[in-house]
C-alpha cells in the first residue's frame, strides 16, 4: 500500500475540532460523536441492513461500509466520524467463523477452550482483513475533510472473551475458569491479541484512520487485581506498538474501558491520549486525578436519549458542567470529548439525538464565552 501517495489524495481536515481536543488543546466547541452512532435506529441505516442482508454483509462490502458510516455525519453536525465494522473481525481473521443472526450478538463457530485451540492462534494475514482497510480509505475519501474518520478495536481482553465463551454471556463463567485454572494459556490468547490488535491498528492509520480507539467493553467484569493483570496489561501492550503520527500528522489514541471507574487512576499511566468514562464515572473527580494528562470522553447515559428534548438538553448541560470549564488559550490543558457512556440503543428517535447535538455545541459555546 502506498501510503504518501494515498494520504496526499486525502482533502485537508475542514473541522479538526475532535482531534484538538483528543490533544488536549483548545477548541472553540466541545466535540461531540456518538458510539455506535451508525446504527439500527437510524432508518437509513436500516434500509442499507436490509440491502446488503446481513450485519457482516454491510461490513464487508466497501460501498455499504462507506454509506453507513456517512449517515449520521449526514444528518447530524457531529464532529468525528467512526468507522463501520466490528469489534470480532480480528478473531474472525484468526479462523474462528464469526456470523450474526438478526436480532442477536455475534457467534463463533470455534470457541477457544483448550490447549490445542489455543495452540492454533496466531497473529492474522492482514488481507484477511482487507475488507477493513479498503472501507477505511474509501470512507476517508468520503468524508472529504468534513471531520475526522475514527479506526477502533476491540480490546485483547475483550476478544477473549468472546472467544473462549464463542458468545456474549451473562457471567463470563467460561472466560473465568481458564483465567483462574488457567492463566498461562489466558496468557497466550492475550498476548497473541494484542499483537494482532495492534497491527490491525497501525493498518487501519496506513489506510486512513486519523485517530483510533481500543473498545475494553467487558473490563469491567474483572475482579481488582485481575484487571490490572488481564486487561489493563494487555491494553499497555497494544499501545506501545501504535503509531503515534503518519505522514507527519498526530494519531491520537482512545481507551474505553466500559466499567472501568474504580481504575482510572492507573488507567492514567496507559500511554494514550484520551480515555473514554461510562456513566457511573463522575467527570470532576476524573478530572481532577487524570486531567492533566489525558482528555476525557463521555459520559451521558445513553438512556437519556429516550427523554424529551428538554430534559435531554438539560442531562447535556449537566455532564459539560460536571467536567467544568475546558481549557482555552495556548498550550494543553484539561479537554472533553462529549460521548455517550456506551454504545446507542437501537430504540433511539432520531430527532433526540440532534437535540442533544444541538444542546451540546450550544452550551459548551458559552462556557468559552
Amino acid at each position: 500500500m502506498n501510503t504518501s501517495a494515498q494520504s496526499s489524495a486525502f482533502a485537508p481536515l475542514q473541522n479538526d475540532t475532535f482531534i484538538r481536543a483528543c490533544l488536549r488543546q483548545a477548541t472553540d466547541h466541545t466535540p461531540v460523536w456518538l458510539m455506535r452512532q451508525a446504527g439500527r435506529y437510524l432508518p437509513e441505516y436500516r434500509d442499507s441492513r436490509a440491502k446488503a442482508g446481513s450485519f457482516m454483509g454491510l461490513a464487508t462490502n466497501t460501498d455499504y461500509a462507506t454509506e453507513v458510516t456517512l449517515q449520521p455525519i449526514d444528518r447530524f453536525p457531529l464532529d468525528a466520524a467512526i468507522l463501520f465494522s466490528d469489534i470480532l473481525t480480528v478473531p474472525d481473521a484468526m479462523g474462528l467463523g464469526l456470523s450474526f443472526a438478526l436480532g442477536e450478538g455475534p457467534k463463533f463457530a470455534h470457541a477457544v477452550r483448550d490447549e490445542a485451540a489455543v495452540a492454533k492462534l496466531a497473529v492474522p494475514d492482514m488481507d484477511k482483513l482487507r475488507y477493513v482497510f479498503d472501507a477505511v480509505t474509501s470512507i476517508r475519501k468520503a468524508l472529504n475533510g468534513r471531520v475526522p474518520l475514527i479506526g477502533f478495536s476491540g480490546s485483547p481482553w475483550t476478544l477473549a472473551c468472546y472467544m473462549v465463551e464463542g458468545a456474549g454471556s451473562d457471567d463470563y463463567r467460561l472466560v473465568k475458569t481458564m483465567l483462574y485454572s488457567r492463566p498461562d494459556l489466558m496468557h497466550k490468547i492475550l498476548r497473541i491479541n494484542a499483537d494482532a490488535v495492534a497491527l490491525y491498528l497501525n493498518t487501519q492509520i496506513e489506510a486512513g484512520a486519523q485517530a483510533v480507539m481500543v473498545f475494553d467493553s467487558w473490563g469491567g467484569v474483572l475482579a481488582d487485581g485481575a484487571f490490572q493483570e488481564f486487561s489493563l496489561a494487555y491494553t499497555a501492550r497494544v499501545l506501545a506498538q501504535l503509531k503515534k503520527e503518519h505522514n507527519g500528522v498526530r494519531i491520537p489514541s482512545i481507551v474505553f474501558t466500559k466499567g472501568g471507574g474504580p481504575w482510572l487512576e492507573e488507567m492514567g499511566g496507559l500511554d494514550c491520549n484520551v480515555l473514554g468514562l461510562d456513566w457511573t464515572v463522575n467527570l470532576a473527580k476524573a478530572r481532577a486525578l487524570v486531567g492533566q494528562s489525558k482528555a476525557l470522553q463521555g459520559n451521558l447515559d445513553p438512556n437519556v436519549l429516550f427523554a424529551q428534548p428538554a430534559q435531554i438538553e438539560a442531562e447535556v448541560v449537566k455532564v459539560l458542567n460536571s467536567f467544568g470549564k475546558p481549557h482555552t488559550g495556548a498550550g494543553t490543558g484539561p479537554t472533553q470529548i462529549f460521548n455517550l457512556g456506551h454504545g446507542i440503543s437501537q430504540h433511539t428517535p432520531p430527532d433526540h439525538v440532534a437535540s442533544l447535538v444541538k444542546a451540546v455545541h450550544d452550551h459548551s459555546r458559552k462556557m468559552r464565552a
